[in-house]
């Protein structure tokens, strides 16, 4: 009997994919079988995670791709079906914000975040829901953060866009599993990408956006790549709808 936790033959696009959490969990899928293909706007890292993902043997593709604009995540589903004839498993990772003041943001500023973040996963959601339910299977995973449940003035558009990416995965769910699509979401707590570090340093006093963690320190992408993994794959056959929160654990006060 198969592995629930096997991707062999299926095939996956994740976006975001030239770094961090991103490239991690198309490492991580392909590790587990899946041929993978690697989306993002910026072709030297996208070309470069292909190639290193390549060499362990599955196959990666990159497509450069601007998961903003409707005509892009369209034709990136186009480009996967006339390639591979199926796609199989969506990661929503691409996605990124800034920090400053409550009051400084633009009204441009904040439509920019909201299109990257949240427009973004309804737009290729769609595109690539077509092909997964005329299959009669498939699974989308969303990244959110934990900043969708934290109230952090500094982050405020991306906050809000995150938490409507919570709201949406459900209504996806709602829509799609019915009809064979599981749609669920990782909320992200802090974790080691470069520019969470610079982010961090630039705007913030310790602990006032990233409260302490049980563990006592922040993650690794590979470690929201492997649950990742978990809801791409049968291993969670009877989830869907589902926003998990990864922070590294509540921080109680005192000790044992």
């Amino acid at each position: 009997m198969p592995s629930p936790h096997s991707l062999q033959g299926r095939v996956a696009i994740v976006t975001g994919a030239g770094t961090g959490i991103g490239r991690a969990t198309a490492s991580v899928l392909a590790q587990h079988g899946a041929t993978v293909v690697l989306a993002g706007r910026r072709p030297g890292p996208l070309e470069q995670a292909a190639t290193e993902i390549a060499a362990l043997g599955p196959r990666a593709v990159a497509v450069p791709t601007d998961v903003t604009d409707p005509d892009q995540c369209e034709g990136l589903v186009d480009a996967v079906l006339g390639e591979f004839g199926r796609i199989d498993i969506l990661v929503n990772n691409a996605g990124g914000g800034s920090l400053k003041p409550l009051m400084e943001w633009s009204l441009q500023e904040w439509r920019d975040l909201l299109t990257l973040n949240l427009d973004s996963v309804w737009l290729l959601s769609r595109s690539a829901a077509v092909p997964m339910m005329a299959a009669g299977k498939g699974a989308i995973v969303n990244i959110s953060s934990g900043a969708s449940y934290l109230t952090m003035p500094n982050a405020a558009p991306y906050g809000v866009a995150k938490a409507g990416v919570n709201h949406l995965t459900g209504v996806l769910a709602a829509g799609l599993t019915p009809r064979g699509v599981r749609v669920n979401a990782i909320a992200v707590g802090a974790v080691d990408t470069g520019q969470l570090t610079d982010e961090a340093r630039r705007y913030l006093d310790e602990g006032s956006a990233f409260p302490g963690n049980a563990i006592g320190r922040i993650g690794r992408p590979e470690e929201i790549a492997y649950a990742v993994h978990f809801f791409a794959s049968d291993a969670s056959s009877y989830c869907s709808g589902q926003t998990l929160w990864i922070n590294g654990g509540p921080k109680g006060e005192g000790g044992p």
